[in-house]
């Protein structure tokens, strides 16, 4: 018989950095899970990937406090930056462009995010990083 899901905790943490300090420690802390369990499954989990590369977790919490995640990709606007070599996106992306992306790298980067998208093909997926590049403040050039 399947477990009761209590709650789905939704978090961003670096990859091979989970800590039990905030915002880990306070999410998990509140629901009675074991936190340092869930930072050493994460942290191994992890510890493969880019430093510094920010991971989106979701953290399903059964009614015996017993825990299960699932990592999803790196955030399309952390991949975009780190394809254009800039710390931030613009504050008016309609004014003021910050850096430059290829229709290469857009590709790419669609199909690293395909499985978390609402997409049917790779063209699709196109258009929404291609979208979150254009509100980033980032121009995209052919190449």
């Amino acid at each position: 018989m399947a477990k009761e899901v209590v709650v789905k905790i939704k978090l961003q943490i670096v990859a091979g950095q989970a800590s039990p300090a905030p915002p880990v420690g306070t999410a998990l802390g509140q629901h009675s899970v074991p936190i340092m369990d869930f930072v050493r499954q994460f942290n191994d989990k992890t510890n493969k990937m880019e430093e510094g590369t920010v991971v989106p977790v979701i953290i399903s919490v059964f009614k015996d406090r017993s825990f299960n995640f699932i990592i999803k990709t790196p955030p399309a606007s952390y991949l975009l930056k780190k394809a254009a070599g800039i710390a931030k996106g613009s504050g008016e992306p309609n004014k003021e462009k910050v850096g430059k992306v290829t229709e290469k790298q857009i590709e790419e980067i669609a199909k690293v995010k395909m499985a978390d998208l609402n997409a049917y093909d790779l063209g699709g997926a196109k258009k929404i990083i291609a979208g979150t590049a254009k509100n980033m403040g980032l121009e995209i050039v052919s190449g």
